[in-house]
């Protein structure tokens, strides 16, 4: 699928909103995420993305290309490090954690991860990941060995947000963790969307269709979810989260 972020510009600039669904390989067999995967599409989800912290399984390229031929929207990869690639996909997330200052997460994986990726064709966004404190130590704090921003000082996200846009990453992401117990705050949110142009994805503890539209009312151009997944009613609330989404009007 080429121009995956061309066509998620072109949607965004509409004034329309964007839900994706996350999938960890390392939560669902390749069978089960290749029905989740349909489920989500038909539900309104208007991409995937594939990806985890940890991989302690040894299926992601099987899993991918299950997914992949169960859909028509855009799979993107959501790497948690350069391991994690697969010719299957249509994208990749080209992460940059500039919330801490690992230089292993700042470029040390890009580099490793670059000739792959041209080798596979699987187009880069150049995406500024930004951990933001959500009252726990979630996974990816902790593979990443960085600290989260301070969720009570937004003008730091929105700082850094904008350094991001002017290096020339194409999109900022505002992550709270797998699991978190407290979202991105809608006041960080605001702030960020007042400094930057580049689409703004959310992602980290929304579990409802009530938070989905209030970070969206916030300024989010894109909505995450995940661990949702795991919960017995989880299918039924992503349906309605991604109800939320294409329905939102400003």
């Amino acid at each position: 699928m080429a121009g995956v972020f061309k066509a998620i510009s072109s949607h965004l600039k509409k004034g329309r909103r964007a839900y994706w669904v996350l999938l960890d390989p390392d939560d669902f067999s390749p069978a089960r995420g290749r029905i989740i995967a349909a489920k989500a599409m038909e539900a309104g989800a208007h991409a995937l993305l594939v990806g985890g912290s940890l991989m302690h399984t040894n299926h992601f390229d099987q899993f991918v290309e299950h997914v992949k031929k169960e859909v028509s929207i855009p799979v993107i990869l959501f790497p948690g490090d350069s391991t994690q690639l697969s010719r299957h996909a249509d994208a990749i997330l080209f992460l940059s954690l500039i919330s801490g200052r690992n230089p292993v997460n700042l470029i040390g994986e890009h580099v490793k991860a670059a000739p792959l990726i041209k080798q596979c064709g699987i187009e880069p966004i150049p995406t500024a990941y930004m951990l933001i404190e959500s009252g726990a130590v979630t996974s990816v704090e902790f593979m990443s060995n960085t600290r989260p921003l301070p969720r009570n000082k937004p003008m730091i996200a929105a700082a850094h947000a904008l350094a991001a846009q002017y290096m020339g990453m194409h999109m900022v992401y505002l992550e709270a963790g797998s699991g978190a117990p407290e979202t991105v705050p809608d006041a960080m949110i605001k702030l960020v969307r007042s400094y930057v142009t580049i689409p703004i994805i959310v992602g980290g503890g929304i579990r409802d269709p009530q938070t989905a539209q209030a970070k969206l009312s916030a300024g989010a151009d894109i909505i995450v979810t995940g661990n949702l997944l795991r919960r017995a009613n989880g299918l039924e609330v992503m349906k309605e989260i991604a109800q939320v989404v294409n329905g939102f009007k400003k």
